[in-house]
């Protein structure tokens, strides 16, 4: 194996951490399971194909330039559940405590998007402790641009004429 090809490896294996191992402890204490695990227990063995692995916040405010871990606080990708295709987003509270950014919130509207033109459904499992007051009113921006994409009902429902 090359030299780059382990370090992808490693990269990789660590962004799959999300908040690191004691944080990851912290939730089995409190007897819930990880983003991962959650999509693990939800989709079809080996059907996940996981979008935006890298993305990370862009705020420089109160010491988060500092503080960037791949993924941003939530999984997303798409998969199969009995064999149907969906697509999913998992909020990972070891990170940030699943605190919603602009990003974050950008990965599940990428997501939303994703299902809409191939009209498949979206399933979001969530565990955050809310927007990340770090970003402010970026944030919060986030939360109305995921908003905005759910009521869009003439593109979600499908007539049935």
């Amino acid at each position: 194996m090359s030299a780059n090809i382990a370090e992808l490896e490693k990269r990789r294996a660590g962004a799959k951490m999300g908040g690191g191992q004691r944080r990851i402890d912290a939730q089995h204490a409190k007897g819930k399971l990880t983003a991962r695990e959650r999509l693990e227990v939800l989709l079809d063995e080996d059907s996940f194909e996981e979008m935006d692995l890298y993305v990370e916040h862009d705020c420089i405010d109160f010491g988060m330039e500092e503080q960037k871990i791949p993924g941003d606080g939530v999984v997303t990708g798409s998969g199969t559940i009995n064999g149907r295709l969906v697509y999913v987003f998992s909020q990972d509270f070891t990170v940030f405590g699943g605190s919603l950014s602009a990003r974050h919130a950008q990965k599940i509207c990428k997501v939303m998007d994703a299902a809409l033109k191939v009209g498949a459904p979206v399933i979001g499992l969530n565990d955050s402790g809310g927007a990340r007051i770090q970003e402010g009113v970026a944030s919060l921006g986030g939360y109305a641009t995921c908003s905005r994409r759910t009521s869009w009902p003439r593109a979600w429902c499908r007539s049935s004429r």
